[in-house]
């Protein structure tokens, strides 16, 4: 990679305090945080608009509906091959607003769709667009953080998926019950042109941003790799198949991914069954679910950065704090049985699972920013995102087939205590597997 000095003098606006690290990096996080809440945002609306609005509308079944989920979630497993093979070859700032666009007007097109397939279509390009999102976060934030500020950076801007699931039940159902189905999806989608406007206005890769000081482009490069002639060409996914470092991703991902979007798609109906939660009642128990997340998210990612401040290396900073993660996702096995004396026990048991995932989550993703260089970042992170995501189409298809089955026996609980004993379990099982791939996540020299 190409590395441009430049003086203090070059600096735009006011120095930083003497002994100071500048912030500007920090303006990075935010826009990306903005852009995980956009993402998350607009992959709910449909959800929201489903009873109320578009099965009376189109006469959608239970399987028309779910041929659209599938949609969405093929589209989006193949998607992140693609997205990040195209961020790595073109670049952040040009890659992040090419998927963004894309998905925002994915969304938008929602509003005109009159047939399943027209939603199915629409779905399947938000889908492949969306998977966008997480490469191109990832592979900035290694440019723009030295590597103990890195899983806080991630941890800040992850948060942004909980945002999202926050803000959408509070917003999407108003939108449309003032100005109709159609504005929900426009609205929420058009929010993503707006964010462009800020992406091109702020973005640039540290070496040519004008507005960061000499100190802080010091402090961001100073654990930087320079990286042999050569660096500039592109990694193919054949090559890197062949490092332990990127299965050992692949596997954490496709073992974890799944249990957040069971918590995702079934968490509303496992309170509505188990607890008789009615729609209205679901969405402070939801909501409070998704806050506790938010602070997980930012809390685990800061948790890596404190133990390689005290002198850790990154390697064993990374794992102590994810197997500490790992662990507290096993009490949501009891979700059912605190669920007996209090609903809320359940909500809250879950709630820490959910944020112990998104802890994990924060640290997982920045472990490939530790072990790859960047020209292999967002590829690296787009094989992980497919094997996650071909993981949840596994557990979705898994979850209906079981809880339907103990439904017919009319022990529904049963099928969920078995759910929640796989949640329960993957990251124990993952960090084991990972740590037998690659002991001490060795960093990769392609």
């Amino acid at each position: 990679m190409q590395t441009i000095k430049k003086t203090s003098s070059q600096a735009v606006g006011t120095p930083p305090t003497e002994g100071k690290v500048g912030t500007y990096r920090w303006r990075i996080v935010a826009l990306l945080f903005f852009a995980t809440t956009i993402n998350y945002l607009d992959r709910q609306v449909i959800s929201l608009l489903k009873d109320d609005y578009l099965e009376p509308l189109f006469g959608w079944s239970e399987t028309d509906y779910a041929n659209v989920v599938i949609a969405f979630q093929i589209a989006y497993a193949v998607g992140m091959l693609g997205a990040g093979w195209l961020i790595d070859k073109i670049g952040t700032k040009l890659g992040y607003a090419v998927v963004l666009t894309v998905w925002s007007l994915a969304a938008v097109l929602h509003a005109f769709a009159r047939t399943t397939f027209g939603f199915v279509a629409a779905r399947a390009l938000l889908g492949v667009s969306e998977a966008g999102n997480f490469p191109a976060a990832v592979k900035t934030t290694a440019e723009w953080f030295p590597k103990k500020e890195r899983a806080f950076a991630t941890g800040v801007f992850n948060s942004g998926t909980n945002v999202g699931a926050i803000v959408a039940p509070l917003t999407v159902p108003l939108i449309a019950a003032t100005m109709g189905w159609e504005w929900a999806f426009i609205i929420t989608g058009a929010i993503g042109f707006f964010w462009l406007i800020f992406w091109f206005l702020y973005y640039e890769i540290p070496a040519r941003q004008k507005r960061v000081t000499q100190r802080e482009l010091d402090y961001i490069q100073k654990d930087d790799v320079k990286e042999p002639e050569g660096a500039s060409e592109k990694v193919s996914w054949f090559n890197l198949l062949t490092y332990r470092q990127t299965w050992a991703f692949i596997v954490g991902k496709f073992l974890t991914d799944p249990v957040w979007w069971f918590y995702l798609f079934w968490l509303p109906s496992f309170l509505n069954k188990e607890y008789g939660m009615s729609k209205t009642e679901l969405i402070i128990p939801i909501a409070a679910v998704y806050t506790m997340t938010t602070f997980g998210s930012i809390l685990g990612g800061w948790l890596s950065g404190y133990f390689i401040n005290l002198g850790w290396p990154v390697y064993r900073a990374r794992k102590t704090a994810m197997f500490i993660y790992a662990l507290l996702v096993i009490p949501v096995v009891t979700a059912q049985a605190l669920g007996a004396i209090s609903p809320w026990f359940a909500v809250i048991i879950i709630g820490l699972a959910a944020s112990a995932h998104q802890a994990w989550s924060a640290n997982i993703f920045t472990l490939v920013s530790d072990m790859f260089p960047k020209k292999a970042i967002a590829s690296v992170v787009g094989l992980g995102g497919m094997a996650g995501s071909v993981g949840g189409i596994l557990i979705a298809r898994s979850a209906g087939v079981l809880l339907d089955y103990y439904k017919g026996l009319g022990t529904i609980e049963t099928g969920y205590y078995v759910m929640f004993f796989i949640c329960g379990s993957a990251y124990l099982v993952a960090w084991g597997l990972m740590h037998l791939l690659t002991p001490r996540m060795q960093p990769v020299n392609i």
